[in-house]
């Protein structure tokens, strides 16, 4: 079984268009045609429920925590409650995502990313002592050439962007923020929530752009173009000048104190070049002054530039905030999920030699290459472990239930090939699965 460092997991096809696909690939009989829909049908609904609780899970637990809550509780929840809703909250939302194939993008490679050059020429900030959580994941690293302006000229540029990014984060409480004087009222977030976002096509190096607690503020490029032409202007003229500046001291002191030692020492000349000079220094001062508003007004554009992508970004990229993410993610674990067992129930069914895990997973990847051109990191451990978890019974007539043992839709022989029931015995060991999900009537 290969490893790929270069591959993901996510298989980028619909559930739908893998199954006609493997009806497609003529290694079913005829007769087994139906049956293999039906299975798929019966599964996919399963999953559907399985993972339904789940969702009510994570919508419960959320609660809380939610900014956009508009419901009240009866009883008020202590801080221990709440703790332990949070830590299931992150821990099923977590799984979700694994299930879904997304990976972890953990603090020190977010951190990575963000020290990296980012498109726009700002230098900015992310307090990440402002959280008591940070979950982010993301699913297709790919690279995407884009056209930028540099200059007077349009350069092509090579930058990598993840298509999905998911980003679960809560701030510290009120008191946290008011020990940094940040009044409450100017942050654009509430303490103590839990906020969830979900994006698409997010470059890898503006990730900044996700975090409500961003700041902004000059490069060392901008700060150099604001100081050192003032400076390096400044110095001859300032040289030139102080003659004439410590005859103006001279002369300060002699009209207030009546005496000055530096009176002896003032020329006429001085005195006559003192108005030249002033007009001289004037003019620098004026000068410089334009240069610098110049300098920081190309700051402020490109802020306003970085602030326009921020809300290009939120409204653009944005496919769900808050709970209804959730949602979302819980459908993209459903596919996902299904569509690995259905890859691997195929396989086994339609192959002319037993097989175990590693020649499955060689297999499953080489199929996908050849029939999409698709090349991926099938997780094979997960399927294999889904179809193991699925057990049901096949009551026979005559035979009392009871006495019937369950069956895995997954078994391993002796020498670790992996095994599966027949089309017919699987459907109805799911289909046991499902009328035993409520024991309601016995």
């Amino acid at each position: 079984m290969a490893v790929y460092q270069d591959r993901e997991a996510f298989i980028p096809y619909r559930r739908s268009d893998l199954i006609e696909l493997c009806v497609q690939d003529g290694q079913l009989a005829a007769a087994d045609v139906a049956k293999f829909r039906n299975f798929c049908e019966i599964l996919s609904a399963y999953y559907h429920f399985n993972l339904h609780q789940k969702l009510e899970s994570l919508k419960s637990n959320y609660d809380p925590f939610n900014p956009d809550a508009d419901t009240k509780y009866i009883n008020q929840l202590t801080a221990d409650t709440k703790a332990n809703m949070e830590g299931q909250l992150v821990t099923v939302f977590a799984n979700i995502l694994t299930q879904a194939n997304y990976l972890h993008l953990n603090k020190r490679m977010l951190r990575s990313a963000l020290d990296k050059k980012s498109l726009i020429d700002l230098k900015t900030q992310i307090d990440f002592a402002d959280f008591d959580q940070l979950v982010c994941y993301y699913r297709g690293d790919r690279t995407q050439k884009i056209t930028i302006k540099k200059l007077w000229k349009n350069v092509e540029k090579t930058i990598e962007v993840l298509e999905r990014v998911v980003l679960l984060l809560k701030f510290k409480n009120t008191r946290y923020f008011e020990a940094k004087k940040i009044p409450i009222k100017k942050l654009n977030f509430k303490p103590g929530k839990i906020y969830v976002y979900f994006y698409k096509n997010i470059p890898k190096y503006d990730l900044e752009l996700l975090f409500p607690n961003i700041k902004l503020s000059m490069t060392w490029k901008d700060r150099l173009l604001f100081g050192i032409p003032a400076i390096g202007a400044g110095i001859p003229l300032i040289l030139k000048i102080i003659p004439e500046l410590l005859a103006i001291a001279a002369v300060i002191l002699f009209v207030f104190f009546g005496q000055s030692s530096l009176v002896k020492y003032i020329k006429e000349e001085q005195v006559r070049n003192i108005m030249p000079m002033l007009v001289a220094l004037l003019s620098l001062i004026v000068g410089l002054g334009g240069f610098a508003f110049r300098q920081y007004n190309n700051y402020k554009n490109k802020k306003i530039k970085f602030q326009k992508d921020i809300t290009d970004t939120l409204f653009f990229r944005n496919l769900a905030n808050n709970a209804s993410v959730f949602g979302a993610l819980i459908d993209e674990a459903e596919e996902e999920e299904c569509k690995e067992i259905i890859l691997v129930y195929y396989h086994l069914i339609a192959s002319q030699t037993p097989l175990n895990p590693e020649q499955l997973d060689d297999r499953i990847e080489a199929w996908m290459e050849e029939k999409f051109g698709t090349k991926i990191d099938f997780d094979i451990n997960g399927p294999l472990r889904n179809l193991q978890a699925i057990r049901g019974k096949i009551v026979k007539d005559g035979e009392a239930e009871a006495s019937m043992p369950e069956i895995p839709l997954l078994t391993y022989d002796n020498q670790g090939f992996c095994q599966v029931p027949s089309l017919d015995d699987a459907k109805t060991i799911v289909d046991y699965v499902w009328d035993n999900a409520f024991l309601y009537a016995k």
